[in-house]
């Protein structure tokens, strides 16, 4: 008989890695003080952060199949110490935007993918009794990491622009010493189940079938897996879902500050922390809702709720409160989707290389970070040139909730691949 494990401490071990590696949604903070001290527009203090969503990706995808191959623990660590590297070079580079890309966006990205993966596979692996629930729980912590480190990175950097020639620097030093010492040490606890291995007192659900009684093929190899038309409607799906929360996020400092601060009784990077930590309890909350109702109508709930975010909140902001209500429900549903996807790819594709299967995914989530928010920041940044910034931020909504009506059509013809 297998020796009896305690698989929770994975998923401990997973919230304290995932909650620095939210730091990736704190960018917006970073980017005033930037602007004012490099003199730079929008389009160029968002770029780390775009940068940093497509190196992101890029490592998942390597980051699924190593770990597959030769376990969580060491993939994890190396994400640990790109990342503490990135961002402590940064402390350096600061000033140079070219610069920034590579060792914030590229290098720390890198190291963000790498670790990112590890914590997910090893809890889908562990608890194929409660996957939704289990991966809910394991991504709340990135979801909720700018609660943390929102205001603290808001509270090293001050106010005062004369003082930012030392205050960026030593932010990024402070948080490069985080980086190395919580995430390559919570990567050490990570490992992956004995063959045959199952939680005590699960039973495995049955084969599915075909309406001809064949039996639907359980596991799918990366390369079967893209050969199949779900993959593309599950990718086109994440693509659309995630546009509505990264772009917020993105913008959420920007958009209080510029709409709303009459009448704010706290800061953009207060709002944006109030926002990530509903961005992490939607992770568990939606995660948990589709082990009960289903993947697919838990989805669609999550559009509808993006649509009435964006047409109702987020278009035509005035007040402070008006703007935050809008920042959570994306913040909330946006969490879903991080949690979902992993869930659906396990789903339809099998435990076993869910790893790289799901890097694979997730490239839409990559490639929806790197593309949209710069699209969008172009619109805002040209509409506050035309002295009506607020008619950029409604543009903005008014076409991403266009986005989620496309994302509820393809939902509803999703099935699960029937490959026998």
């Amino acid at each position: 008989m297998a020796e009896k494990v305690n698989r929770w401490k994975f998923v401990y071990a997973a919230l304290v890695m995932q909650l620095c590696l939210g730091v990736l949604y704190s960018w917006s903070v970073f980017r005033g003080p930037l602007e004012t001290a490099n003199g730079w527009d929008k389009a160029t203090s968002i770029a780390p952060y775009r940068y940093s969503v497509l190196f992101f990706t890029v490592s998942m995808i390597i980051a699924g199949f190593w770990q597959d191959k030769k376990g969580p623990r060491l993939v994890g660590s190396v994400g640990g110490v790109l990342m503490g590297i990135g961002v402590l070079l940064s402390a350096f580079f600061w000033q140079n935007a070219t610069a920034l890309k590579f060792t914030y966006g590229i290098l720390g990205g890198l190291g963000v993918g790498f670790a990112y993966v590890t914590p997910i596979a090893t809890c889908v692996k562990w608890f194929p009794d409660k996957r939704g629930t289990i991966v809910g729980l394991a991504v709340l912590g990135f979801g909720a990491g700018s609660l943390i480190f929102a205001p603290l990175i808001q509270k090293l950097l001050g106010t005062d622009a004369a003082l930012y020639a030392s205050t960026i620097p030593r932010t990024f030093m402070i948080l490069s010493v985080i980086f190395f010492i919580c995430v390559i040490g919570a990567a050490q606890v990570y490992a992956v189940p004995p063959a045959g291995w199952k939680p005590e007192g699960w039973s495995p659900p049955a084969a599915a079938t075909t309406a001809a009684g064949a039996a639907i093929k359980a596991e799918f190899a990366p390369g079967e897996m893209i050969k199949t038309w779900q993959f593309y409607a599950l990718w086109v799906i994440y693509f659309l879902g995630t546009s509505v929360g990264i772009t917020a996020i993105g913008q959420a400092a920007p958009l209080v500050k510029e709409l709303a601060a009459a009448t704010a009784f706290m800061s953009g990077a207060t709002a944006l922390g109030i926002m990530s930590a509903f961005n992490g309890v939607g992770r568990l909350a939606w995660g948990a809702t589709s082990d009960k109702i289903g993947r697919k109508n838990t989805t669609i709930a999550m559009f509808a709720l993006y649509i009435v975010a964006c047409v109702f909140l987020l278009r035509n902001v005035t007040t402070f409160n008006q703007a935050l209500a809008g920042l959570c429900v994306v913040g909330f549903c946006y969490g879903g989707y991080l949690a979902m996807m992993p869930s659906f790819t396990a789903d339809f594709y099998g435990a076993k290389n869910v790893g790289a299967n799901y890097g694979i995914v997730f490239t839409a989530w990559g490639i929806c970070g790197f593309i949209v928010p710069g699209y969008f920041a172009k619109i805002v940044q040209a509409a506050k040139d035309a002295g009506n910034v607020a008619a950029g931020y409604n543009q903005t909504y008014f076409t991403l909730a266009g986005m989620c009506v496309l994302g509820i059509i393809l939902v509803l013809i999703l099935r699960r691949p029937e490959h026998t």
